[in-house]
């Protein structure tokens, strides 16, 4: 069961909801490295240490300060942090109801579950069914440990998921980035072309469906650790890269093969 990262409420209106934040993402699930050193294979320790005399630094001894010139600290505390705003740390303060459609995907960031006190669920039901029912999703302000954080809560089956948002200046501007205008004729696209490419998609059609998909590079590299370790001789074969520019590439011949081989697989 995921641990709870932070307790608070959700201001509706009037309406307060006691909730608990908890991860939805499995970090557990990463599979972990760590620094060796080569001669030996003994472990790399990262150390903090005082800039100015070269000492390793205790944990207890370290504080946050806020650099107000070269050289000048502002030092705040944990109680400093909550302090400044005790309502942002303890609320998610609903601000407007969004049609999901309209928050584009990459302003998505990381998803929690939200999970209501005995005296909140019938209010956290009714946000929940509320906002299923007139197929919006709340947009709110919250405060995680010392950043303040825009989210979206969306309905999911039982669930309230809280999804933090990017805020638009975290997001760079992709005005620079060269890609193929809309224009297909322009980009030398024919209407045969067209159709077979949606001839494609319609083969491969099907609901989405997350437990088929594996994480296949994580299983194949869990494989290859377990030969290593129990002895066995690894070759791998790599795959050459082709360089860019050179070869026109016939989209015809190749969407014409792959409908095939769909068609087959199907």
């Amino acid at each position: 069961m995921p641990h709870a990262i932070w307790r608070g409420s959700i201001s509706f209106g009037l309406v307060t909801i006691p909730v608990t934040i908890m991860p939805a993402l499995d970090t557990g699930a990463a599979l972990s490295f760590h620094m060796l050193d080569g001669e030996d294979l003994s472990p790399i320790k990262q150390k903090r240490v005082n800039a100015t005399t070269g000492q390793e630094v205790p944990y207890d001894r370290i504080v946050k300060g806020y650099e107000t010139d070269p050289g000048a600290w502002v030092v705040l505390t944990e109680d400093d942090f909550r302090a400044a705003n005790v309502k942002a740390t303890q609320t998610i303060d609903i601000v407007s109801a969004v049609c999901a459609d309209e928050i584009d995907e990459t302003y998505y960031d990381k998803p929690y579950f939200l999970e209501p006190a005995a005296s909140g669920r019938k209010a956290y039901a009714l946000l929940r069914e509320t906002l299923r029912d007139t197929s919006r999703v709340a947009i709110a302000k919250v405060v995680i440990r010392t950043r303040e954080h825009l989210a979206a809560l969306v309905p999911q089956g039982d669930m309230l998921l809280l999804e933090i948002l990017r805020f638009p200046h975290e997001l760079r501007d992709a005005a620079g980035v060269d890609v193929p205008s809309s224009d297909l004729k322009a980009e030398g696209i024919t209407p045969a072309e067209s159709e077979m490419a949606a001839q494609l998609i319609r083969t491969i059609e099907a609901p989405f469906s997350p437990e088929l998909y594996t994480d296949t590079y994580r299983d194949d590299l869990l494989a290859l650790i377990q030969r290593k370790a129990e002895g066995g001789d690894v070759s791998v074969a790599g795959a050459a890269v082709p360089a860019e520019g050179g070869e026109v590439v016939d989209i015809v011949a190749m969407l014409k093969a792959s409908l095939e081989a769909a068609r087959k697989q199907a």
